[in-house]
């Protein structure tokens, strides 16, 4: 049997972390791994995640399994962080996954079995496990435009013309926020022209919030998912807990899948807990209660909150600092975007041959499409990540 199996494809980021540890050079810099770090170069512990841990510790009398949906608190919770109020809570079925990957993954499952007819649209360039997992599925995949190599920004013209393309029924999978790869994000009026798109080619919105927080502020990375969610009759979300919490290894993820009927909760939430049970039956509880903790009590939530703030303005002052350094070294503003665009990562938009060029000469890793992890950087780092770009001819 085992001799009938296929070499996969190598998983480019992984190889480029093997490079770089194999480096010797003192002075390289890792852009490609999508995990935040700290200025030491460390991703951190949050304040508020050690102390919930060890109220866990102390109060947490069994490791039995939580139900196939996961607890009932940390789906609550979540609903309330990422919708707020305006969306009823007995209109959303939810259920805990591994990791926001588990949940985009049980998201198109759903898609799958409610609709095998179904087409997926999503944005060139998007987060390639996207493309892998639908691939993977055999779920017919269209890619719509959304980053403008010239501008750096949204090609909101193209991505709006390509969406009126979808058929009723077909299914378009949307960034809540910070946009991975290319950190260009719609603002508001670009969410609702979306709506509209939506409502009027009866097409079913999938999101992928995986950096709330990151971006422009908890709530106002909201703003788009929630207007969506409150617009149309059905969505789903697929969110994850590691970035703003900084639980990776932890695994916590929520799918949800709202809808305005609230006659269909019941199956909805029947649908995503028997999804849990074919695939890994009873998710992991150990984020989901970090997290729960954590937004149940009103000063570890506070002191998260403005952790996780630290954080958003640290990499804000990263883009900017970039943004003046490349100014002052090429005369021009043409990399601006630079400071316009939000969350972890920015895409460059250059060749893969000069992303090379930047990794041999100067030790620069980051992935061969020119995403850079923006959290990979430091006030040392950004002079000589700076001067690199202006020496490879970007």
């Amino acid at each position: 049997m085992f001799e009938n199996l296929k070499a996969q494809p190598a998983d480019k980021i992984l190889a480029l972390m093997a490079q770089f540890r194999e480096d010797p050079r003192s002075a390289k810099v890792d852009l490609g791994v999508g995990v935040y770090k700290n200025a030491e170069g460390v991703t951190p512990v949050m304040r508020a995640v050690k102390a919930a841990e060890q109220k866990i510790w102390e109060t947490q009398e069994s490791k039995s399994y939580v139900g196939l949906a996961g607890d009932p608190a940390y789906s609550d919770v979540m609903i309330n962080l990422i919708l707020g109020d305006t969306v009823a809570r007995d209109k959303v079925a939810a259920a805990a996954t591994p990791g926001g990957t588990g949940a985009v993954r049980q998201a198109f499952e759903l898609i799958q079995s409610a609709n095998p007819d179904a087409r997926v649209f999503v944005s060139d360039p998007t987060w390639p496990n996207h493309i892998s997992i639908l691939n993977y599925l055999n779920i017919e995949t269209v890619t719509y435009r959304y980053f403008d190599r010239e501008t750096r920004g949204v090609d909101f013209d193209g991505m709006i013309a390509d969406l009126k393309e979808a058929k009723p029924g077909d299914v378009v999978l949307l960034h809540g926020c910070c946009h991975n790869p290319t950190g260009a994000n719609l603002n508001l009026t670009q969410w609702q022209a979306v709506v509209d798109v939506l409502l009027e080619k009866a097409l079913i919105p999938m999101i992928d919030i995986a950096y709330q927080g990151f971006g422009d502020g908890l709530e106002e990375d909201a703003q788009g998912v929630r207007l969506v969610t409150s617009s149309v009759p059905e969505t789903l979300i697929a969110a994850s807990c590691s970035k703003n919490f900084g639980i990776y290894r932890e695994r916590t993820g929520l799918l949800m899948a709202v809808a305005q009927d609230t006659n269909a909760q019941a199956l909805n939430q029947q649908t995503l807990a028997f999804l849990n049970r074919q695939n890994y039956s009873f998710p992991p509880d150990h984020g989901a209660r970090i997290v729960s903790t954590i937004l149940n009590d009103d000063a570890l939530r506070s002191d998260w909150a403005a952790e996780l703030e630290d954080v958003r303005l640290g990499m804000l002052g990263l883009r900017q600092q970039l943004a003046d350094e490349l100014q002052r070294l090429t005369g021009s503003d043409r990399f601006g975007f630079i400071a316009q665009h939000r969350g972890m990562f920015s895409l460059l938009g250059t060749t893969p041959e000069l992303v090379e060029k930047m990794r041999v000469d100067n030790g620069i890793y980051m992935v061969g499409d020119s995403r850079m992890n923006i959290a990979g950087l430091n006030a040392q780092t950004v002079p000589i990540l700076a001067q690199a770009i202006v020496d490879a001819g970007v």
